[in-house]
């Protein structure tokens, strides 16, 4: 195992492999509720990798396990890694026979001795490195505006068709970032959906920019009244109340 610095082209091999390590590869996965299929999850974007290396050994004098070009001073390796760490210097870090070669940062570094040999036993902990990305702006007129990805329906009209489960609800956060826009969505699809809170599998609506939604029309006499209606749950009787 390796750390280069690939700006000044310093390289540190450590002077004995360390027996084991895992490379952790997560993925966010978001968990959301729909009234009807209740909890589903959904992929949410790449994270960041990150390893811990346990009980690597700089040792004192050169065993016959010890790698080629090793150096029987502990702190010549430990001085290294502390620079890096404390600079906050994004070295690539590499295992000679795997795909494992990644930008990290060095978290911190824990040394402590055992045995009486002086050897010095550390344990690295890092985090995967990516560079930031800046937003591309495009300028219009007198004022500027924030690249969208068309895909989310917020910045240019686009079509869906209605999935067993959904609501009109979800449907408006997923694409506005607010449910409370579903009322919004309905008025600009009013020929599909007359009632906000129906929706079937199989229809085909329009979801506009979001500076082109309308405001929200009239409530019909029906939806009204099942936005005034409150529910509450007897558990002694076993059933759902409704009142006004």
């Amino acid at each position: 195992m390796s750390f280069l610095d690939e700006k000044t082209g310093k390289e540190l091999v450590l002077p004995v492999t360390p027996s084991g390590y895992t490379w952790a590869h997560p993925n966010r996965v978001e968990s959301i509720q729909l009234d009807q299929t209740g909890e589903i999850n959904l992929p949410g974007g790449a994270m960041m990798g990150s390893c811990t290396l346990d009980n690597v050994l700089l040792p004192t004098r050169l065993y016959s396990f010890c790698n080629p070009g090793a150096v029987a001073n502990p702190y010549v390796y430990l001085e290294q890694l502390e620079i890096w760490s404390d600079n906050g210097t994004v070295v690539r870090w590499m295992v000679s026979g795997t795909p494992v070669n990644a930008p990290v940062i060095i978290e911190s570094i824990d040394q402590g001795e055992r045995d009486g040999t002086n050897d010095l036993y550390i344990t690295i902990r890092m985090k995967q490195y990516r560079k930031p990305e800046v937003p591309v702006l495009a300028v219009s007129g007198g004022g500027a505006q924030t690249s969208r990805d068309d895909g989310t329906g917020a910045a240019q009209e686009r079509t869906y068709t209605i999935q067993s489960g959904d609501t009109l609800w979800g449907i408006a956060k997923k694409y506005y970032g607010s449910g409370t826009e579903y009322k919004r969505l309905a008025e600009a699809n009013r020929d599909q959906i007359p009632n906000p809170n129906l929706i079937y599998p199989g229809q085909t609506i329009v979801i506009p920019a979001g500076d082109n939604l309308p405001q929200a029309g009239t409530d019909s006499p029906s939806v009204a009244l099942a936005d005034e209606t409150k529910s509450t749950w007897d558990p002694a009787t076993g059933t759902w109340n409704l009142t006004l």
